[in-house]
């Protein structure tokens, strides 16, 4: 038995929803938040037999795709040029990858419906 954690974007959570209803996947939806873009995130726990867990993180893949993603001070304000200088890795905006989903896999020894 495998527990699947999948920490994804917010923009991805009803696509994922979607798909794992539509495959007979369950699954247990939390809000949460983090990330270093400070975005929005919805954790997903997803109880899975071993044989199921490819066919899982595919659908996990296939919901939430990496995309690309700004960081940094989009804003130039009076001063920012100076700050770029003395802090250039917090000011001039710069392209980052950002994944789609965060997926961990937990070896679960029991699961229990109660």
């Amino acid at each position: 038995m495998k527990m699947v954690v999948a920490v994804v974007r917010d923009e991805y959570a009803a696509a994922l929803t979607e798909q794992l209803t539509h495959k007979g996947f369950g699954a247990t939806k939390l809000a949460s938040t983090g990330g270093f873009l400070k975005a929005g995130n919805t954790t997903f726990l997803i109880g899975v037999a071993a044989a199921q867990l490819e066919e899982v993180l595919g659908v996990i893949r296939h919901a939430c795709p990496s995309k690309k993603g700004i960081q940094g001070d989009l804003t130039l304000r009076e001063g920012s040029l100076k700050h770029a200088a003395a802090n250039p890795a917090h000011a001039l905006p710069y392209e980052v990858n950002v994944g789609g989903a965060t997926v961990f896999v937990l070896d679960v020894e029991r699961m229990i419906k109660v």
